[in-house]
């Protein structure tokens, strides 16, 4: 299945049927009165998030959604059917924009949660609710409202505990395919990785959820490389894992370019607690491999985890911090966040 994380589609909810202008006619009944019914409301279109999906995909291949219009209102107080919502499935983590890109709409993130994108048109009134003290034969019926309409996006975010950052050919991928069932493309050239790849990692009888997202590059933070588009995927984690090649002629260098790119892309993103490793520990002398850890010691204020992923030397120490980290923010959401409520009418 293609990763796709950016859709454009047109929304558009039912109009509400018409009302009816109708009168009792029956036998022996000479001045039988209004009984036009009201029209039924137009569906609703709504989006609903789904653990069950991690790609926009589907959403190349359809990009219209149109809900019915409601039924007309009928003769002896008959009143038309109401249409029940479209409904939209997305995956959990979805935001929906405006047309602009920049106005956010909904923000998806629990499975089950509902948003009402676009309200259905209410029923036009029939002739019989016109009817008075005055006017006891009204000719009056409405027609339903129009629906709305508009042009969204959506853009996924992924959801996991951790995010593995670091600069292109750092061997993230490499690390998540070593410590999960996962399998992205590893290969010994930049940007191997091009889409996000989510890995389940197991630590003992438990378990969190890692991301890897492409290498980051100078300028990522406004867009250069696949910069800001998939640092998004990772602004939903707890904690992030940095890696850094150990072979690198300037490890401290490469730590302070992500750490300024993560900087500009969002202060927020920086601020999460950050774990380092030096990875590809296999490739170099002890007395090197001392040489590098302490000049990005100096640099992050941080003793890094020294690891290789082939070997898998140092990594069940680095996984048992990282899940440490997690939990302690887990627990901190957990005691922080509100209980989430569906919104009203959905």
């Amino acid at each position: 299945m293609k990763f796709l994380d950016e859709a454009k589609i047109y929304l558009r909810s039912g109009d509400g049927g018409a009302g009816c202008t109708s009168f009792r006619r029956e036998k022996f009944v000479e001045f039988g009165g209004p009984d036009g019914g009201n029209g039924g409301r137009g569906g609703d279109v709504v989006f609903e998030a789904s653990a069950d999906l991690n790609t926009l995909i589907d959403f190349r291949y359809r990009q219209h959604f149109k809900a019915r219009a409601g039924s007309h209102g009928r003769g002896a107080n008959m009143t038309g059917a109401s249409v029940p919502p479209t409904v939209i499935v997305v995956p959990v983590g979805t935001q929906v924009l405006a047309e602009d890109k920049k106005t956010l709409l909904f923000d998806l993130v629990q499975p089950g949660q509902r948003a009402v994108a676009c309200r259905g048109g209410d029923g036009g009134f029939g002739n019989a609710n016109y009817k008075s003290s005055t006017n006891r034969a009204p000719r009056r019926a409405d027609p339903g409202r129009p629906g709305e309409e508009r042009w969204v996006w959506l853009r996924l975010k992924l959801i996991a505990d951790a995010g593995l950052v670091g600069a292109p050919n750092a061997g993230k991928s490499t690390f998540l395919s070593a410590v999960s069932a996962a399998k992205p493309k590893v290969a010994d050239y930049p940007f191997t990785t091009i889409v996000p790849h989510l890995g389940v990692v197991g630590v003992g009888n438990k378990t969190f959820v890692l991301a890897d997202i492409p290498g980051l590059i100078q300028g990522a933070g406004d867009g250069a490389g696949l910069g800001d588009r998939f640092l998004g995927h990772i602004e939903r984690c707890r904690a992030l894992l940095h890696l850094i090649d150990a072979t690198q002629d300037d490890v401290a260098g490469v730590y302070c370019t992500i750490r300024q790119e993560l900087e500009r892309y969002d202060a927020a993103l920086a601020a999460k607690p950050v774990l380092l490793a030096l990875s590809k520990c296999d490739a170099l002398p002890e007395e090197d491999l001392a040489v590098q850890a302490d000049w990005l010691e100096a640099a992050a204020g941080q003793r890094p985890h020294l690891v290789s992923s082939v070997s898998g030397f140092g990594l069940a120490a680095l996984l048992q911090d990282l899940l440490q980290l997690v939990e302690e923010e887990r627990r901190d959401d957990e005691t922080s966040a509100a209980p989430w409520r569906p919104e009203v009418g959905t």
